[in-house]
């Protein structure tokens, strides 16, 4: 299914923008740089990375197995609370939006767990598998509403009082 509706989305986006793809754009493709330094490092070697990397890769590398380790070696009590190194790195390679929806659901799945164990038991896995597809097949409305041109409706500002003031003079709403 995927195959079809990748594809499909790429080409509405690529209709819609004529410079997708490209840093600095409304749709720079921050995968296509990971992967383009990847095959560098691959080609050039270590000697490709700025200085002081590998050094960081050897701490952040240990960093991880002696958490491993920790929450491993610690009874249930305590290691429930030490977080997965792997579930840490996940929003420094994806992006920030996964790791702030995976907070919803598991906030969502903890209230549910609180009011009915059982439902949320049997049901959870598939509310959870849903919610993650919906988040992912989100992309085809999206790219047929910017090939449409069309802007949402609101705008939603999280600033104090005064910031948000500064803000709509600077942008000339006020």
């Amino acid at each position: 299914m995927g195959c079809v509706i990748g594809p499909c989305i790429f080409w509405l986006f690529y209709k819609a923008f004529g410079d997708i793809g490209e840093s600095g754009t409304e749709y720079p493709a921050p995968y296509a740089i990971v992967y383009r330094n990847m095959a560098i490092l691959g080609v050039d070697g270590f000697g490709s990375l700025p200085k002081n990397c590998l050094t960081l890769c050897y701490i952040f590398f240990a960093a991880a197995i002696t958490i491993n380790l920790v929450r491993d070696l610690t009874p249930y009590k305590v290691s429930r609370f030490i977080p997965l190194p792997m579930a840490m790195a996940i929003p420094f390679y994806i992006g920030s939006y996964f790791a702030i929806d995976m907070f919803l659901g598991s906030a969502i799945l903890f209230v549910w767990e609180r009011l009915n164990k059982a439902k949320a038991d049997a049901f959870g896995p598939a509310v959870a598998s849903g919610l993650i597809c919906g988040d992912g097949i989100w992309t085809l409305p999206q790219s047929i509403l910017a090939l449409a041109k069309v802007q949402p409706p609101i705008c939603m500002k999280f600033l104090s009082r005064s910031t948000n003031a500064k803000v709509d003079s600077f942008l000339g709403l006020s």
